[in-house]
């Protein structure tokens, strides 16, 4: 494969290159199936979402206008709206099974035990995120799951940073109230404030 010194000659080359559109899909895919599945709450929908960000995408390609945003704020946006849309159609919410959950961390080498809590932990937590609303969920998934920064997070929401800060803020609070019985759930989230 060609080597494209920026990301901007490379989203110029794949208007007209599918190679080039093949770097940029190997970039971005794991990024954006991680977003879609924690907002899905399963492998299959994920997955099926994800393919369709990417066909979107590679169908759309030539109108893409660069506004001083970085690529992944487009498919993003995409992911979003192709989630709310999914969100309506199911009509329902669903959470990430335990075992699904596990096997995204399924490096860890740990005691049985120690398992079970992080997973009883995990399970407290994501019933409690996913009553939020889906913007919140939305910045937690990218704060946390992706690691982007606040100024990342507000290119993708369209947001200034301080307003990302602002909305982080209050969803910490939110959380807080969800979450009095588990505080210890709720400190590893404020350490990521000011990122």
């Amino acid at each position: 494969m060609t080597a494209y010194p920026n990301e901007k000659e490379l989203v110029e080359r794949a208007k007209s290159d599918p190679e080039a559109f093949g770097i940029l899909y190997q970039r971005y895919v794991n990024k954006i199936y991680t977003y879609i599945y924690y907002r899905t709450g399963n492998q299959h929908d994920a997955e099926d979402l994800t393919a369709k960000v990417f066909h979107q995408a590679l169908n759309h390609i030539e109108r893409y206008k660069d506004r001083g945003h970085p690529f992944s704020a487009w498919l993003y946006r995409i992911a979003h709206n192709l989630v709310a849309n999914w969100h309506r159609d199911q009509k329902k919410r669903q959470t990430v099974a335990l075992d699904d959950a596990k096997e995204l961390n399924s490096d860890e080498k740990t005691s049985p035990y120690h398992n079970t809590v992080k997973n009883e932990a995990t399970a407290i937590l994501l019933e409690a995120i996913q009553q939020l609303p889906p913007v919140r969920q939305q910045l937690l998934i990218l704060k946390f799951i992706d690691g982007l920064s606040n100024a990342e997070i507000g290119e993708i929401l369209h947001r200034s940073e301080g307003a990302v800060k602002s909305l982080y803020h209050r969803t910490l609070v939110s959380l807080k109230d969800m979450l009095k019985e588990h505080p210890e759930l709720i400190e590893p989230l404020e350490h990521g404030y000011d990122r």
